[in-house]
């Protein structure tokens, strides 16, 4: 399901098909504070389409929030 990703020679996973967003680009977009799915999108100026990867995207906005809980302890 992954992509290669020629500048740094590795799979790179798509987390939005249908507007081509992969994995860390949706990282990079929560570690900048993207706090909500509409926020990522806004970020590489796009919309939702089919809206499939919404869950994903709010999955990995939490996992961030609970690292950045853990690190402050």
């Amino acid at each position: 399901m992954g992509a290669v990703d020629h500048l740094e020679g590795r799979t790179a996973l798509y987390v939005c098909n249908c507007n081509g967003i992969r994995e860390r680009q949706v990282r990079a977009a929560i570690a900048a504070g993207a706090s909500r799915p509409a926020e990522v999108f806004r970020v590489h100026q796009c919309q939702p389409r089919c809206a499939k990867c919404v869950c994903e995207i709010r999955q990995m906005i939490g996992e961030s929030r609970e690292a950045l809980r853990y690190a402050a302890e």
